[in-house]
């Protein structure tokens, strides 16, 4: 090889490296704002959920409104059971 062809494979080389580099940065990126994304998503359950509940506590007919809202929602036994629901018949199939 030419000296000029040898300085060109090394060029290829370091843009292969650097285009490698860039894709990994962008993937690390993306997978942070997901993360930050789910957090954001996990938080905003909590506190409406603390609000439901603290609501529910307050009076018979608030958590009886809260019950409607559940009971369709609700199909695992063990979630059902969080909320003092009976359990879901099972569907004839």
């Amino acid at each position: 090889m030419t000296k000029i062809e040898d300085t060109i494979a090394a060029l290829e080389t370091k843009l292969k490296q650097a285009k490698a580099l860039k894709q990994k940065q962008e993937a690390q990126k993306k997978a942070q704002q997901q993360k930050q994304t789910r957090a954001q998503d996990t938080r905003r359950k909590i506190l409406v959920g603390s609000l439901f509940l603290t609501r529910a506590s307050s009076s018979d007919t608030a958590q009886a409104e809260l019950h409607a809202l559940l009971d369709p929602f609700l199909t695992r036994p063990d979630d059902r059971a969080l909320f003092n629901l009976d359990k879901k018949p099972e569907s004839a199939q």
